[in-house]
């Protein structure tokens, strides 16, 4: 396994021989160096990626799906080798990291077919002398920065849908989790990836960043993180009219009305919020019980919580690794802070557990919420349920909106009539009716607001990395 720069097929040192450290959140130890370049990598990644498209772009669908099917196959294989890669540098438990990898090789296995299925279409013309084509094609060189959290998944969704449409890559993960991203690549290598055709880069965040805005080679930037980068790519984008996909994070309301099955909705509440210590984009967060179900509700979440596992992921047993970083522990607890100190009362959690090293917090459930608090309307990115009450439907429908963020939303109940209303009138890119795991490869993944734009996954996510050329034709 290398862990170095992929460039032009070539494992590579960062070009100013910097390297930096890659920490263990469980023990804060270190556990890699890797290289960490600048803008000469991301240079020299563009050139290759540009060389290599013309090959690439004039390879069938069939030939390149058969590449990403045998990238499938690889990680499937290899899943047990891949996960202690991924629990080590990020802190998720072996199952959850298990997961992840199987999740990539479906996006694969999705796009490989995918790809074959890039039609055009013959438009009727008003005059007999004409034919009139539609024809996608691939937007050209593709640029991915992608977050933490899901180390592999977050560049799969992205790669798998770019490959299958003909374009090549040039991607940059984060600092905090390279070495997940280097172990795909390597399995992209060992799959028969040609050189060039996908690049990784690791280094600092705001030259590479610009080398590959300001790049004209560089036709589209796919971007998964915060909302606060997402602004300042969007601004750069302007200068080249580069395009954009953003996926920008959220702060997922979860209504749950009192016809539903109260204590499999607490325990799927806690399942899905509680996943990758609540540091998931459509992390359910803002709880809404409709009265008089909320105490039940409560009571079931409490006893869900108490049944987690705190600990280093690499432990079988536990169900709960640590944050990422010191930055995000402390984080959850100015939340945490934040709402008890204007009136919401603790149910479960809410403290550090008595563990010596690792960025640890315990799952936290807190009650009375309100929108006055941090939580209430912001994304916290942790292991912090915040659980409030209410009436109506419109009544739930108003708290649920109430923020800028717009990726996912969810609603628990037995009713359809219910859950049609909800659905509908719920202002996010994603909703689960009965579902806290609802994204999947098959299916367009993607926010609205100041969630971002742009989809990945399902045909939307192929579509993303083509553009349009229309074609007339004369025959007089």
């Amino acid at each position: 396994m290398h862990y170095k720069m992929l460039i032009a097929g070539r494992w590579s040192e960062a070009r100013s021989g910097e390297t930096w450290q890659v920490i263990n959140p469980a023990t804060e130890a270190p556990i890699a160096q890797v290289p960490f370049g600048g803008a000469d990598d991301a240079l020299a990644a563009i050139d290759a990626a540009a060389a290599a498209l013309p090959r690439w772009r004039a390879m069938t669908a069939y030939e390149r799906g058969a590449i990403l099917r045998a990238v499938a196959d690889a990680l499937r294989a290899r899943a047990a080798e891949l996960a202690p890669i991924m629990t080590a540098e990020c802190g998720k438990p072996l199952g959850e990291a298990l997961g992840e990898w199987g999740a990539c090789a479906d996006l694969f296995d999705w796009f490989a077919e995918e790809g074959k299925r890039a039609y055009g279409r013959i438009i009727p013309a008003r005059k007999p002398g004409k034919r009139l084509l539609s024809l996608p094609q691939p937007v050209g060189v593709v640029a991915t920065i992608t977050a933490w959290n899901f180390p592999a998944y977050l560049l799969a969704r992205k790669w798998a849908g770019a490959l299958a449409a003909g374009c090549t890559i040039v991607a940059r993960p984060s600092e905090l989790t390279p070495m997940s991203a280097m172990a795909l690549a390597n399995v992209m290598v060992e799959a028969g990836t040609p050189p060039g055709v996908v690049n990784l880069i690791n280094g600092e965040p705001a030259s590479m960043g610009a080398a590959l805005l300001q790049d004209a080679r560089v036709q589209k930037l796919s971007f998964t993180g915060s909302q606060r980068v997402g602004k300042i790519l969007m601004r750069a984008a302007a200068d080249g009219i580069k395009k954009l996909s953003l996926e920008l994070g959220g702060s997922a309301p979860v209504l749950v009305f009192a016809d539903a099955d109260i204590g499999w909705a607490a325990r799927q509440g806690a399942l899905a919020k509680f996943r990758n210590n609540g540091q998931v984009c459509i992390s359910p967060t803002r709880f809404y019980v409709q009265q008089p179900a909320l105490e039940d509700f409560l009571e079931a979440v409490k006893s869900a919580a108490g049944q987690l596992v705190v600990g280093d992921g690499s432990d079988p047993a536990v169900t709960n690794g640590p944050m990422v970083n010191a930055a995000g522990r402390d984080k959850v607890e100015q939340f945490v802070d934040d709402a008890r100190a204007k009136g919401a009362a603790l149910v479960a959690g809410g403290a550090r557990p008595d563990i010596a090293k690792g960025y640890f917090y315990q799952p936290t459930v807190l009650t009375d919420v309100t929108a006055a608090m941090r939580i209430g309307c912001d994304e916290v990115f942790g292991p912090v349920m915040a659980v409030s009450a209410f009436s109506t439907v419109d009544e739930a429908l108003a708290l649920a909106n109430a923020t800028p963020y717009g990726l996912a939303g969810y609603v628990m109940t037995r009713d359809l009539s219910t859950a049609t209303r909800v659905y509908e009138g719920l202002d996010f890119g994603i909703i689960g009716v009965n579902d806290m795991l609802p994204a999947t490869a098959e299916a367009p993944f993607g926010g609205i607001k100041s969630s971002g734009f742009g989809r990945e996954g399902g045909q939307e996510g192929l579509a993303e990395y083509m553009q349009r050329k229309f074609v007339s034709i004369g025959l007089e």
